[in-house]
């Protein structure tokens, strides 16, 4: 058996005999693990009482998180004239149309989120394949498919995320970074779990909530008691 590192040891001290946490207390577990060379991110994974099988129990949304979530957002908006230079304008760091569906139809995907016009979306289609598993597909639900480039790119860049639930009724997703302050980090979550909340299919029965974890990228998983999160 290999020998367990300086760094797994001290996780085991600061989480030995707990089972479960308030939100603020695993935040504050997390922050005081030993860190790593990088600023990782810290995710939350919620089980949702949902059957994704059904059409209408589907969980998905977007949510703007007050303090952003530290990562920097590379932006793609796939457009045509006018649009081209509002969303450059915007912040968006690559903006045009043909030539840009040509290079992701090449493999390139070297981007964070993917903004484009109704107009391009015939040619967006044909992406399907490349951006569907990357979750980078835009979509109306989303407010990534808009003539309102201009919003959509500052809205992304300014820390707006899309939640979705899986196959198997979990959302996942990072709301921020280890580096942010502890009450930054509670305001996010908060933030986060609110919109989930106000997304619940009206046909959900039963517990909603069923399971609520928070991690960093390379500590431990925290199960939060869901009744010490305040939802709205």
């Amino acid at each position: 058996m290999a020998a367990k590192s300086k760094r797994f040891k001290e996780i085991i001290k600061l989480t030995e005999g707990k089972s479960t946490f308030n939100l603020g207390g695993a935040i504050e577990t997390i922050l005081k693990c030993p860190e790593v060379k990088f600023d990782e991110s810290i995710d939350v994974s919620l089980h949702l009482g949902v059957d994704p099988k059904k059409s209408d129990q589907q969980v998905r949304g977007t949510v703007s998180l007050p303090h952003g979530t530290g990562k920097k957002m590379t932006v793609v908006v796939l457009a045509k004239g006018d649009k081209i230079t509002e969303a450059k304008e915007a912040g968006a760091d690559y903006a045009g149309a043909d030539e840009l569906v040509e290079k992701i139809k090449g493999g390139w995907t070297d981007f964070n989120a993917i903004i484009a016009t109704p107009d391009m979306m015939r040619e967006v289609g044909k992406l399907g394949k490349i951006l569907g598993p990357r979750r980078l597909m835009p979509t109306p639900k989303a407010g990534t498919v808009t003539t309102d480039v201009s919003s959509a790119v500052k809205d992304v860049k300014a820390g707006k995320i899309e939640f979705k639930v899986d196959k198997n009724g979990v959302v996942n997703n990072s709301i921020g970074k280890r580096s942010f302050a502890k009450e930054k980090l509670v305001d996010n979550v908060q933030t986060y779990l609110n919109a989930i909340m106000k997304a619940k299919p009206s046909t959900s029965k039963g517990v909603y909530f069923k399971n609520l974890v928070l991690s960093s990228t390379m500590g431990p998983g925290m199960k939060i008691d869901v009744h010490s999160v305040a939802i709205s």
